[in-house]
């Protein structure tokens, strides 16, 4: 194991330069999931994926259709008696506005005292693409892999996975697996190692009201007639108490309390407050009473209002009364909340507070995802902390992400298989922000732990 290992990292070394060319031509595909102008662009980046499982040898490779964006799907089987592996990733990126803030073009890819700078850089191009050099480094040197795999890279992501729970129904036989390991995820710094638990669910709705047929001169309306923004507002300010908890009656009922070990296991984990502040030019905290902030942030459901407009937008002064208001809002949810129910406990609030002089409309909107968890004795999860440990010499901490991988819950619902999150995203890395980057340190980190982790898959075991 141990000369494999070392043969591992010296082909890795090696082939360095190469990698990293080889991403940077990745990163030059604008692959915005979002935009309707990319879509060719998303279309050359699955292709790309495929081409590049091709080149490692992957047997079969094939890109799979679904409602939208097509799944990047590979498979090497070498031994029925092994267990199997998929391998997830998505090759979609956020859109890079604001463009004035990168220092340079996002899909231009530059390398910066050890960074990589480009949009996708760690979420999740970065990230996907060292797995696969990891894995590349498995098959060159054994043959084959260590572990039957397969792979499953999409191009929805980024907007929330809408057609992947049809896709994975599917193709649920061609997919099945023991066990999933996520190539999007990160650790909890670049010198502390950390295996996520959990991960939130997600819903979200908009909010149409109308106070009346046409916007009006607010001079002789103004006094008369319900302002549809200040309606709106004051509808908006039921949702929560004053101190930050949800308002909205029955969002916490399948809400699933900390334990004891949970609060202690969640408080061992180093903070810093005036640190997570300043980072993001915040004054104080704010939520949930009675949770600290990394308990609100990882195990504890939101409700957040993400776009409000209505009215005159433009420079200057338009002295109107508008008539229709708007709001965007988006639940982060934990385990056991549904998010067909929690829209429905929503809808049930607007209609109840909505006042008699507006007209509200809720629209339900595309990818909504159940929360993820992990069981604590997975084979899988104990053979990543063995990874982790040899890797930094040092225990790794047990994290959850207050963020929502969709298709996590969906693997586990669909193919009764967990997610094991194994990627090295890193707090300060800005994704979905201006100059995203990824240290190629934590580039090279990452190919080696997957050097290390599949073959520990076959010993433990991650059947089910």
């Amino acid at each position: 194991m141990d000369e494999l290992l070392q043969r591992c990292d010296a082909y890795l070394a090696e082939h360095e330069a190469e990698h990293l060319g080889l991403l940077q031509d990745f990163l030059r595909i604008p692959s915005v999931s979002a935009l309707p102008q990319h879509q060719t662009d998303v279309q050359r980046a699955a292709e790309w994926v495929a081409a590049r499982l091709q080149a490692l040898g992957i047997p079969d490779v094939r890109l799979l259709a679904t409602e939208r964006n097509p799944i990047v799907f590979g498979q090497w089987l070498v031994d029925p008696t092994l267990p199997t592996v998929l391998v997830y990733g998505h090759y979609d990126v956020q859109p890079p506005d604001p463009l004035e803030l990168w220092e340079t073009p996002p899909f231009e890819p530059v390398v910066r005292n050890g960074r990589l700078y480009a949009r996708g850089a760690s979420d999740d191009k970065g990230n996907m693409f060292a797995a696969l050099c990891g894995i590349e480094a498995l098959i060159r040197i054994i043959g084959r892999p260590p572990v039957n795999l397969k792979f499953f890279f999409e191009g929805e992501e980024e907007i929330g996975s809408p057609s992947m729970a049809a896709a994975v129904r599917q193709y649920r036989e061609l997919l099945a697996c023991d066990v999933v390991v996520s190539a999007d995820g990160g650790m909890y710094g670049h010198d502390q190692p950390s295996l996520t638990l959990s991960s939130k669910g997600i819903c979200a709705c908009q909010v149409d009201l109308r106070t009346a047929s046409t916007d009006m001169h607010s001079g002789q309306y103004g006094a008369v007639i319900a302002n549809a923004v200040q309606t709106l507002v004051q509808l908006a300010a039921t949702f929560h108490t004053p101190e930050g908890r949800v308002a909205i009656a029955g969002f916490y009922d399948r809400v699933r309390e900390l334990s004891p070990e949970e609060r202690a296991e969640i408080a061992a984990v180093p903070f810093n407050p005036d640190e997570f502040l300043a980072n993001v030019g915040a004054k104080m905290f704010w939520g949930e009473p009675g949770y600290t902030p990394l308990e609100r942030a990882w195990t504890r459901p939101t409700l957040d209002l993400n776009g409000f407009w209505g009215g005159f937008q433009g420079e200057g002064i338009k002295t109107v009364t508008p008539c229709e208001a708007h709001l965007k809002i988006t639940c982060r949810l934990v385990p056991d909340q549904d998010p067909d129910e929690i829209l429905s406990l929503i809808e049930q609030h607007i209609r109840t507070h909505c006042p008699p002089w507006a007209e509200v409309q809720v629209t339900r909107l595309p990818g909504s995802a159940r929360p993820f968890a992990i069981r604590r004795d997975h084979p899988a999860l104990e053979a990543a902390r063995d990874v982790l440990r040899e890797l930094y010499g040092k225990e790794p901490l047990m994290t959850r992400v207050g963020g929502t991988i969709p298709v996590a819950e969906l693997f586990q619902r669909e193919l009764g298989a967990d997610m094991l999150f194994f990627a090295w995203g890193m707090p300060d890395n800005r994704v979905h922000a201006p100059n995203e980057s990824y240290r190629l340190e934590d580039f090279r980190t990452m190919a080696r732990a997957y050097v290390r982790l599949l073959p520990r898959l076959t010993r433990s075991s991650a059947r089910r």
